[in-house]
């Protein structure tokens, strides 16, 4: 199968590393220059537990070059959704599939406005990773990856994409309701990232320190709240329990919010607890915890773009 992924991060790499090992064409696509250079000259190094491995598996810098792929995974930043798959429209046939594993809400909607007749799917995944550095990526964690046709009921592409990054250790199932499962994903980043970047706190933090753990407690309940006042079916019956069982279980994790923060990069915020905030106003939820650290996390950048000490 030919693969194409648009964003090459710890994610993107986690993927492409693995689907590489298991006889795709698979190409990464990421303007980080050293990390391109450094993949193609040596390989990509994955570190885990189990120890370390080099995946040798081609990078580009720019999509221009490459054909009409099979499958095309994104993994930018929200913010980059619309503008990368328009900058990679050569890589979209009349058979390719397109595939979102991003975090936050509305990826799929906007890949969906720019994909002309791309079946579009969507999904979460549990699997953790981070960057080290150029072509160095720790593997965190496994998790499932779940995913769905977006727009219309799943159908043998959803079944044969599934199985492929199964076939690749990248252990994936079909659901029915993959809105929920985003929803349900939404709603543990929610009670986390923003707030382990204010607070500038590992995962954990938000279980050990009980005020925190009161205001994670809070920003699940609202984003709950809307969810339902939406119709959506979320998975579980306690989210906000999930949510700490989640910031428990990877209690040494650094969000990826925290992460963009402490690296100086523009969050997701607006993709997370904003999106929050603004579906709320659709149905009349209120969301002032919400509106709150999305407004303390723009402050934040805002200071730093501003150079204030």
């Amino acid at each position: 199968m030919k693969i194409g992924i648009i964003g090459a991060g710890a994610m993107g790499s986690l993927f492409g590393a693995r689907l590489a090992d298991g006889d795709n064409q698979v190409t990464l696509i990421d303007v980080w220059r050293e990390h391109v250079r450094k993949i193609n000259a040596e390989g990509l190094r994955l570190v885990g537990e189990n120890g370390e491995k080099i995946y040798h598996l081609r990078a580009v810098e720019s999509p221009r070059s490459l054909g009409t792929q099979d499958l095309v995974i994104i993994f930018v930043k929200s913010y980059h959704t619309t503008a990368a798959l328009k900058n990679a429209a050569n890589l979209l046939g009349p058979n390719t599939a397109v595939l979102t594993l991003q975090n936050g809400l509305g990826n799929a909607e906007l890949i969906s406005e720019v994909a002309g007749g791309a079946a579009v799917y969507a999904g979460t995944t549990s699997h953790g990773a981070h960057v080290l550095g150029p072509a160095l990526v720790r593997h965190a964690g496994e998790g499932e990856t779940v995913i769905g046709r977006f727009g219309g009921p799943n159908d043998r592409r959803a079944g044969e994409i599934a199985a492929a990054l199964t076939r690749c250790s990248l252990v994936t199932r079909v659901t029915d309701n993959i809105d929920g499962l985003i929803w349900d994903k939404l709603l543990v980043n929610v009670g986390i990232n923003a707030l382990t970047a204010i607070c500038a706190i590992p995962n954990g933090g938000l279980v050990d320190l009980k005020s925190a753990g009161l205001l994670m407690e809070k920003l699940v309940a609202e984003a709950e709240g809307v969810a339902r006042a939406k119709g959506i079916k979320l998975p579980g019956d306690n989210p906000r329990a999930k949510a700490r069982e989640v910031a428990a279980a990877t209690g040494e994790n650094r969000s990826s919010m925290l992460q963009d923060m402490e690296n100086r990069r523009r969050t997701e915020i607006d993709f997370i607890n904003g999106a929050i905030v603004k579906e709320g106003a659709k149905v009349n939820v209120a969301t002032p915890c919400n509106e709150m650290v999305a407004l303390l996390i723009k402050t934040l950048e805002e200071k730093r773009s501003k150079g204030i000490a």
